[in-house]
């Protein structure tokens, strides 16, 4: 079952369709079919920017597609339609098009991200609960072996198609980046970082790689063939960096931040633009061809949509609504979708205790299951 950002859902549904009828002249009376609410939101999607001059509007449809566990990243590739969902246990193989189940890759403990190395048919998951990282054939989606990881931490991951490596960006004490050779699923070198909690990394595709340091505030810079430390930029006024994304031929980094994203020139590290977005951000995607920036924000319940004007001018085109908590992002270069997926959790049992001052309130059962894919 899908639909097109419901407005019976309860995420962000009262002020986005009141609005959205509002400026279509639709009164509380009339009756909202269907045609009617998709309409609301597309306008709302690309009335939200500043600039309606400069609006695009987006169609959001998202499915319920069932299954069990938390979520952290997940990553589509490119031009099959195929999107991969953690779990938390395992990883579902998701039919962006349709929101269909296409397959499930089991004994992925605690598991946060998933890397594609397309050139050896190869897909990797970092794997926190037993420190692994799992080395999977991308067509039958089978495990082909375990590698240890023994700094701890797993947390990100990507490939770099300059040195043929899957990089882990790793929580362990203090913080490192490992490189992994796609090929064999071993280890080939390890960077000590300045941040217990570094995140995405990205690559120029010229021998170097960009790491997010979420706490420092920074980003470092390191030789990807000798995994050396070359330098350490700050990003301010960006504060908590995760998602990372490179533009190759305008040599640009895009930092995701909460609240306030930046743009960075490559060479120098000068922080060159910002972005002002939603708070709560996890990732960032970047569709090169279509010279969009899409940064989620799973507080603020939306994707904030930037276009890249040139290299140091974006322009905010559209705001789209998503639900609270997807705050990680995938988008597909070629087809030109981004999707987001994050469950939605019912009340906790009765008799919860209340929780302590400063910690997260405990989460109910998961009741439902959504992926969103974004087109325009």
């Amino acid at each position: 079952m899908h639909s097109v950002c419901n407005a019976t859902d309860r995420f962000t549904e009262v002020h986005w369709v009141r609005t959205a009828l509002a400026r279509l002249g639709v009164t509380q009376k009339d009756r909202m079919t269907r045609q009617t609410l998709t309409a609301a939101l597309l306008v709302v999607a690309a009335l939200s920017a500043p600039g309606i001059g400069n609006a695009q509007t987006f169609k959001v449809e998202r499915w319920n597609i069932g299954g069990e566990g938390n979520t952290d990243y997940l990553v589509a590739e490119p031009g099959t339609g195929r999107v991969f969902v953690s779990r938390s246990t395992h990883v579902m193989v998701i039919d962006g098009a349709t929101g269909k189940v296409l397959g499930d890759i089991p004994d992925t403990p605690r598991m946060h991200g998933i890397g594609l190395a397309p050139k050896w048919n190869h897909g990797f998951t970092t794997n926190a609960g037993d420190s692994t990282i799992t080395m999977f054939d991308l067509t039958t989606l089978a495990s082909i072996k375990k590698t240890a990881i023994k700094v701890g931490g797993l947390d990100g991951i990507m490939y770099d198609d300059y040195s043929d490596r899957i990089i882990l960006t790793n929580h362990s004490r203090p913080g490192t980046a490992v490189a992994i050779d796609a090929n064999t699923g071993e280890i080939v070198g390890t960077a000590v970082l300045e941040d217990n909690a570094p995140e995405g990394a990205a690559s120029d595709g010229k021998g170097r790689l960009f790491v997010n340091n979420e706490t420092k505030n920074t980003i470092q810079v390191l030789d990807a063939k000798s995994m050396k430390v070359l330098a350490s930029w700050p990003l301010a006024p960006c504060d908590g960096p995760t998602g990372i994304a490179l533009d190759r031929p305008t040599n640009r980094i895009f930092s995701g931040c909460g609240e306030k994203s930046v743009v960075l020139d490559a060479t120098t590290g000068k922080v060159v633009a910002t972005i002002i977005n939603g708070d709560g951000v996890d990732a960032l995607g970047w569709d090169d061809a279509e010279k969009l920036i899409y940064i989620p924000a799973g507080a603020a319940g939306n994707v904030t949509v930037v276009r890249q004007d040139s290299p140091d001018k974006y322009t905010v085109v559209a705001t789209v609504p998503t639900m609270r908590g997807a705050k990680t992002i995938a988008v597909d270069p070629i087809r030109h979708m981004a999707y987001l997926f994050q469950p939605e959790y019912g009340p906790p049992p009765a008799g919860t205790p209340a929780p302590a001052p400063g910690t997260r309130a405990p989460r109910g059962p998961i009741v439902a299951s959504w992926f969103f894919a974004i087109t325009h």
